[in-house]
This record gives C-alpha cells, structure tokens and sequence, in this order.
C-alpha cells in the first residue's frame, strides 16, 4: 500500500574557494506539519560548489527514505542548477555531475520527488548545517548531529540511513591511520577463471552469458578465501551479481563469516557482439568496430557498452561505498574493467590507461579513501596468494 505521508527536504551545500574545502547539510521535514524529522550534515573535504549541493540533496534523500521509502518528497534547495538538472529540464554536462545526479535519482523512484527552487533567505536551516560541517571540518573533527526534539522521525534523535556501526582503525596491513582519520579502504579481488578466461575469450554482462567458475578458479577462490581469514582485517563483503563474481564472494563469506552484498553497478562491460569470442576472431569479423573501440573510451563493441558508461556507473558504486562504510575496510568482488576503472579514477588517469593494465584472474588491488577526497592506490594485481 501506498504511504500517505509527504516530506520536505531542505538542501544546500557550499565550498569556501570553490573549489575548496566543503561541506553539505540537509533537513527532512514533515511535509503537513512542518516538524523537523531528520537532519544530516558533512564535511567533504575539497570540492566545488555543486559537488557538495548535489551530496547534500543525496543525504537529504537517503533521510527521508530511511523513515518511509513510499512517502512522496518535495525537495527544496536554492541551487537553480541541481533542481533544474534534476527536474529534467536541463541537461547536465560536466562529469563530475552526472554520477551525483544519477545517485539521487536512484534513491526514490521518479514519481515520488518533485524539486522546487527557493530563495536562499529561506534555505536557512540547510545553509547553516553545511556550515558547521565546514567549521567541523577547519577544526579537524566531523560534523556531529544533535538530538532532535522528543518525537521527532519517531525516536527523538536524528533519522539516518541505517548503516553498520562505526568500525575502529583497520589494522596495518589494509589500511593505516591518517591525519584526516582512518581512510576507506576498498580490497579489490577479480573473480577466479572461468572457461572463458584461458582462452582469453570476451566475457562481459551481455547477452544473456553469465559463466561459472572452473575448477580453477574456485580453487583461486578458495585460496584468496584463506588469505583474507589470515590477514582478518575485511569487514563488509560487496560483490558484481554476476555468478563468477558471487561465487569468489561466497568463499570468501564462508571463511570470514560475513554476508555477501550486491552491487549492479559492479558488473562487467557489457561487449556486445564481441561477447564470447577472442581477440583474434573480433579482429576478423568485426575489424573496424574493433578499432573504433581500440581508438577511444567513448566507442562502444556494437550493442555493448562503452568505457565511458562503465566508468560513470563505477563511480556511482565507488561513491554508494564510501559513503555506506566510511573508515571501514570493504572487499569488492568485481571484474577487469571495473577494477582497472576503480584505480585509474583513484590515480587521475586517463581512460586509455584501462588498456595499459594487466589484471589476473583472483588478484588483489587495494585503494584507500580520505576524508578530503583524495585516493591513494596501496596494491595492484597482487597474486602471491595463488602461488
């Protein structure tokens, strides 16, 4: 049954430099009688204007849909752009926009929020909470939320999604203090072989095929199971829904105790009618599509997907994590192209540098997350566990 309940969700988010260091704050509101249900307030590090406009609209979404998923929202923000972008009416042409923009619009469905533009005099509830966040942020903590009047989102204290409690420092190893606090680390571990993989075969998220691991690559599985049980230091299991990837998780969920969790936007290009077939036979049946997608990021195998689209719903899952997990030590279960796209997004690289990186079956990257937004890649294509 459809909830009959209406919230309104007051936005903003500033950078004092833009870019420079930012904040965001948001506030969920009951939509009939005004009472404040929630608030969320953060300290991004450095970023532009926008960057933080749009993470305070995710946080205010992720508020409201914490309380009732199926109330209808009315968001409210002072940003011409986010709401003009985010109502449909403008198109959103930077980069660094579209991977934000489709993380809210995947928090409710579209019919359920409305967005309306509203003077910044009358933003001042949001407005204020960014800035505490950016005040907490020069002074070197975090934003910390204040109990909300007795009643409020039903518990008198702030209504957030609901995450797993705080982790302490991941141990050496993994992950390392730093002067900005205990960083993300995503463990990054490519599936185990397939039948496809010794051949050297294009094995993606298309047309309909979706392999099992081999022998082979469930003992690859088994083996990275045991190097993760010796170090200990993984706390969250995410993996691509694909069955090779799902099946390397199971493993390794086995030994640690821990569930497996499923991330679509982890999956494997989708290669089109390049799907199933080799190097070689690609270059004798489609020769010229091949060099199309050899020559650029934005070319797309014909009926697949190209690198570009990759990487943009890859950072959408990488930004979904950090924000899940923050200071936690989180095991990715995923692909060659998603984790080469992981670490060339975390070095600035560009997208031609996907072609330039080996990635073996069951190997492990690891790449650490700060609270300034900068990334630090600590290990790429380690196989010292199989040998």
């Amino acid at each position: 049954m459809a909830s009959s309940r209406r919230f309104i969700i007051e936005a903003d988010g500033g950078s004092r430099g833009n870019p420079g260091p930012a904040g965001y704050g948001a506030a969920v509101r009951d939509g009939d009688t005004g009472e404040l249900l929630a608030e969320a307030a953060e300290y991004i590090g450095h970023a532009t204007n926008n960057v933080a406009e749009y993470r305070g609209l995710i946080a205010g979404l992720r508020a409201a849909h914490a309380i009732d998923p199926e109330a209808k929202v009315d968001v409210r923000m002072d940003s011409k752009l986010v709401v003009e972008q985010m109502s449909g009416r403008w198109k959103i042409k930077h980069p660094d926009m579209r991977p934000l923009a489709a993380e809210a619009g995947a928090v409710f469905p579209r019919e359920q929020v409305s967005y309306q533009w509203m003077p910044r005099a009358r933003n001042k509830h949001a407005d204020r909470l960014a800035n505490e966040a950016m005040d907490a942020g020069k002074a070197g903590r975090q934003w910390v939320a204040k109990p909300l009047p007795a009643g409020a989102a039903g518990s008198g204290t702030v209504a957030v999604e609901e995450l797993p409690p705080a982790a302490p420092a991941a141990p050496a190893g993994w992950a390392a203090p730093a002067d900005l606090g205990t960083p993300t680390t995503l463990v990054l571990l490519r599936h185990g072989e397939t039948a496809l993989t010794p051949e050297k075969r294009f094995s993606g998220s298309g047309r309909g095929v979706d392999p099992e691991l081999s022998e082979r690559g469930l003992a690859q599985a088994d083996r990275a199971a045991a190097a993760f049980a010796a170090r200990g230091t993984v706390q969250v299991i995410v993996s691509s829904p694909l069955l090779r990837c799902r099946q390397t998780a199971a493993a390794v969920a086995t030994r640690l105790g821990l569930e497996v969790r499923i991330e679509e936007g982890l999956r494997e290009a989708d290669f089109g009618l390049f799907e199933g077939l080799t190097f070689a036979e690609v270059k004798e049946r489609y020769p010229v599509e091949l060099d199309a997608w050899l020559g650029s990021a934005r070319n797309a195998p014909p009926e697949g997907e190209s690198f570009v689209a990759v990487s943009r719903r890859v950072a959408v899952a990488r930004d979904k994590l950090l924000a899940r997990y923050p200071g936690r030590t989180v095991l990715v279960v995923s692909h060659v192209t998603p984790v080469k796209t992981l670490v060339r997004q975390a070095l600035g690289a560009p997208q031609e540098s996907l072609y330039r990186m080996e990635l073996s079956p069951a190997a492990i990257s690891s790449i650490q997350y700060y609270a300034d937004g900068n990334a630090s890649l600590r290990l790429f294509n380690d196989t010292s566990h199989l040998r």
